[in-house]
């Protein structure tokens, strides 16, 4: 996928799901751990060195996953590059818990399927395809495909 670098800058800048200093890893061998400061914005994991504006990199947390190395600790790896993992340590339990929550619902995919349970709910309940009346319900981004599972709760 190509990215503009400026419409990256751009939405860098915007206001953030969650962001917090956190000590950071990057997936090569021999690569430290290092403060940044960590911004979710939408689907976009932007990390920056603690005294700049700008990010020195961004993750786009789709087809990823994520995972909690130990209490302090979470993991996020690509699916077509599972043995790259970027770690990320957080100050506290619960802030891991919060950050893999976030980052979790952040995904595209998070959100199709919640919109298809719920639109599959809504039209139990009533007997109305709620997404008829914008014309998109034939969408094919808003089918169900047979073996996804329900969104968690």
């Amino acid at each position: 996928m190509r990215f503009n670098e400026k419409e990256l800058v751009f939405l860098s800048r915007q206001p953030s799901e969650r962001a917090a200093e956190l000590g950071m890893r990057g997936p090569k061998k021999g690569d430290v751990v290092k403060r940044r400061l960590v911004k979710l914005i939408v689907n976009f994991l932007f990390y920056f060195r603690t005294d700049e504006d700008e990010p020195i990199g961004a993750l786009l947390l789709e087809q990823c996953r994520v995972e909690r190395e130990d209490d302090h600790v979470f993991s996020i790896a690509f699916l077509d590059e599972a043995e790259r993992k970027y770690l990320f340590e957080c100050g506290s339990q619960e802030q891991c818990v919060e950050w893999i929550d976030a980052i979790v619902k952040a995904s595209y995919e998070f959100m199709r399927k919640n919109l298809i349970y719920y639109r599959t709910e809504i039209h139990r309940l009533t007997g109305k395809d709620p997404l008829e009346q914008y014309g998109i319900s034939d969408e094919t981004r808003f089918q169900v495909n047979s073996g996804l599972p329900p969104p968690p709760t």
